[in-house]
């Protein structure tokens, strides 16, 4: 990550990456759902799980808000975060709620060395890191509506006006309808959406084994 923060503030060049002409056997597992849904709780339940294995990477994200706000990520200025966009630096990027988000580009070169990269994204990245990387899995967080509106409600970050167009814009979501979709409800208890997340990482791992 040190080497991202040189290339925000322009003071090192992107590396140059060679292209490739086939994809090789790493797994791209995006991670999706609604806000309330719980997804950074079950991924630092499954970060724990598989906490020491090389083969599974959990990508900490780029982000232009504080570091101290929210999930584990790189926080970076409007002007840093521009500059990675422009020179390579990102595999994805996307803008919500008034924030830019960045998945690095190492995350493209774990991927052609094989590995099962989870990444927490926005539905309207899908298409594109499908082109990108064909062999991607969706993993869709849900939870019932009462429950995202309690959630969201406990955080305290917003109005009961700004949830209630939060929950609207939550009910649609467009996902290819190709079985690359997995659905987690995580309107109970953690532990068995933690344990449903776990076993579709785990299942990716043993597919590659499988295959090598």
């Amino acid at each position: 990550m040190a080497a991202l923060a040189a290339v925000a503030s322009g003071t090192i060049a992107p590396r140059r990456r060679k292209r490739r002409s086939a994809f090789e056997a790493g797994k791209l597992i995006l991670i999706v759902g609604p806000s309330g849904s719980g997804k950074d709780t079950l991924l630092l339940e499954a970060r724990r799980h598989f906490s020491g294995n090389g083969n599974v990477i959990f990508c900490e994200r780029i982000i232009t808000r504080s570091g101290e706000i929210g999930e584990k990520h790189v926080s970076v200025t409007e002007a840093e975060f521009e500059n990675l966009a422009t020179s390579g630096g990102f595999f994805l990027f996307w803008d919500a709620h008034g924030l830019r988000y960045g998945v690095p580009a190492e995350m493209l070169d774990a991927l052609q060395a094989g590995k099962t990269v989870i990444a927490n994204v926005s539905r309207r990245i899908i298409a594109e890191a499908r082109s990108k990387w064909p062999d991607t899995l969706i993993v869709n967080i849900t939870a019932n509506r009462d429950v995202l509106r309690a959630r969201l409600m406990a955080r305290g970050r917003e109005s009961a006006e700004a949830i209630e167009k939060r929950l609207e814009r939550s009910v649609s979501a467009d996902f290819p309808d190709d079985g690359s979709v997995e659905e987690i409800d995580n309107s109970g208890a953690v532990e068995p959406a933690a344990q449903r997340m776990i076993a579709i990482i785990a299942s990716t791992l043993n597919a590659s084994a499988e295959n090598g």
